[in-house]
């Protein structure tokens, strides 16, 4: 983008906030980006593993970052911090997994190869002897009149189920080809454990869960981490399975699992106990320690509560460290596009934010948050812990791996139009020449899978800004092939790494773009809410009741 468009949008901005010809906005820098990004991916930062060095070192370097900025701490007792309890859980090798039938030989499998699996209970030990219930796709929902269990008491057994949700073109059901956080595996473990289950095996397709078993295997390979318990039921085996491990189990029962996957499909479905148990011993080291997220805010200059109210930006600064297994090649998981790139963004952001002379009515809070990669618990706790906050958040733009590879002509705000804001989306949109796309893979379900969606739960209208497919110079198709090719060589792998020849400016672009928002947002008078009927509504009425 021209510094002339940069100047004419913020011009527009500010005469739409009663500030015309009277406000400074420092411009975007693409090169800090990339001295951003190329540092936080580097080998010294060691894959900024939660609860590693390179995570904290990051953390620390980001704090350092928005304190020369001259923001002021939106941490806890005046610091740039906010403590994140956790558990650090790696499942041992002494673990095992066994297939018992009634009648026939047990069946032993490989970890890692066909199966990962975790002690969400955060006990050293567990031991599992239980038959296996095979529950489709393990969801209650009342919205689609819909409900696998029928009843069914799942306390003491084993769930089996497919990732993802029933298929459908209705978007009054289940949203059509959009996947609901119903179709999340996230979803599928704490409704199992809700109902009593001592352990879920997720049965892995690429085409249902859209990533290749090496994701499953590379996220779930190592520690993971989790929020010091806080009460809820967790599960003592929390896994998943290979489709072809799935496929000899439900035989050994003498079902076929194409007609059971044809069987999911339907309402009248009921569960259906499987001649088999599984036989588990989970062994595993419990490491407690301490995240961090990181926050920042520059200060609205409202006197009145609007001060008091705050934009939020987010990007996750973590990645999955480093693999000492992996016996060949790379060690280090770079986490360069993911999400260092959002790292970049957050941190110009900020930079400019803190320049913006006069500052909005509302203040903008900035937040660098911890463990996504480890099911968004930064940001879970983020939004768990408001109180905790100096200001309290009417809005949260996210940024979560956007390739630096040209200037978009696209963009992807999936879920904003879920809400009262998406008028002035539309608006500043045109006016940076960026056409509003959907998200390109819906049945994905992209939102909830980045860190907006923690807000979104507890009532914050929340949504991500990503790159589209289409790109300056280039055809839809060469976009699709770029994506194509991150996700299947780079994704979750030592490969997303750093890479000198990358172009900024579109990054840069949507950084200009996330300001503007919100500077608007931070602005205008009218409360942004859900639209009615939307699934987060009920909790931002509590969330405001609570306030």
């Amino acid at each position: 983008m021209s510094k002339s468009v940069l100047l004419l949008s913020f011009a527009v901005l500010a005469a739409g906030a009663g500030l015309a010809e009277k406000t400074h906005v420092p411009k975007i820098d693409p090169e800090r980006m990339r001295a951003t990004v190329r540092y936080l991916s580097n080998d010294e930062l060691e894959g900024r593993g939660t609860g590693q060095r390179g995570g904290d070192a990051a953390a620390n370097w980001i704090a350092d970052q928005f304190k020369s900025y001259g923001l002021k701490p939106g941490g806890s007792n005046g610091s740039f911090f906010q403590d994140v309890p956790m558990v650090g859980v790696r499942s041992l090798p002494a673990t095992t997994f066994t297939f018992v039938p009634a009648n026939g030989a047990p069946v032993e499998l490989k970890n890692l190869e066909d199966y990962v699996t975790s002690n969400e209970t955060q006990t050293e030990s567990a031991d599992v002897d239980a038959p296996i219930v095979f529950v489709g796709y393990g969801i209650t929902s009342p919205a689609n009149k819909w409900d696998d269990y029928k009843g069914y008491d799942l306390r003491g057994k084993v769930a089996l189920l497919f990732v993802s949700e029933p298929e459908s073109k209705d978007p009054n059901f289940f949203k059509g080809k959009a996947l609901t956080y119903n179709g999340r595996w996230t979803y599928k473990f704490e409704e199992t454990a809700r109902r009593g289950a001592v352990g879920t095996l997720v049965i892995h397709r690429t085409d249902l869960a859209s990533y290749p078993w090496e994701v499953v295997r590379n996220s779930w390979g190592a520690e993971r981490s989790y929020l010091r318990l806080e009460g809820t039921p967790k599960l003592e085996a929390a896994s998943w399975i290979q489709l072809e491990v799935a496929r000899k189990l439900v035989a050994m029962g003498g079902l076929n699992l194409d007609d059971l996957y044809k069987q999911s499909q339907s309402r009248d479905f009921k569960p259906i106990e499987l001649p088999v148990h599984l036989k588990a011993h989970v062994v595993s080291s419990i490491r407690p320690f301490s995240s961090r997220n990181v926050l920042a805010m520059v200060e609205g200059s409202d006197a009145d509560h609007r001060r008091e109210e705050a934009v939020l930006y987010t990007a996750h600064y973590d990645h999955f460290g480093i693999d000492p297994a992996r016996a060949k090649g790379d060690q280090i998981y770079h986490g360069a596009v993911d999400n260092a790139t959002g790292c970049g963004i957050l941190l110009e952001i900020a930079r400019v934010s803190a320049g913006t002379k006069p500052a909005p009515p509302r203040s903008i809070l900035l937040a660098a948050v911890t463990a996504e990669e480890q099911g968004l618990l930064g940001s879970e706790y983020l939004g768990k812990h408001l109180d905790q906050l100096r200001v309290q958040p009417i809005l949260d733009l996210n940024y979560d791996a956007l390739a630096p590879i040209g200037i978009p002509e696209e963009v992807e705000v999936s879920g904003a139009e879920r809400t009262t804001f998406y008028p002035e989306v539309e608006k500043i949109a045109k006016e940076f020449n960026l056409a509003i796309k959907p998200d390109a893979h819906p049945e994905a379900g992209h939102y909830y899978r980045s860190d907006h969606f923690s807000l979104g739960r507890v009532g914050i209208p929340a949504f991500s800004i990503s790159e589209g497919l289409k790109f300056k110079g280039h055809d839809l198709a060469w976009g699709e092939a770029q994506s194509k090719d991150y996700v299947e060589n780079h994704y979750h792998k030592p490969a997303d790494a750093f890479v000198e020849s990358w172009d900024f400016s579109g990054d840069a672009k949507l950084a200009t773009f996330g300001y503007a928002l919100g500077q608007a947002a931070a602005s205008q008078s009218a409360e942004i809410k859900w639209l009615p009927g939307d699934e987060f509504e009920t909790a931002q009425k509590k969330l405001k009741a609570a306030r």
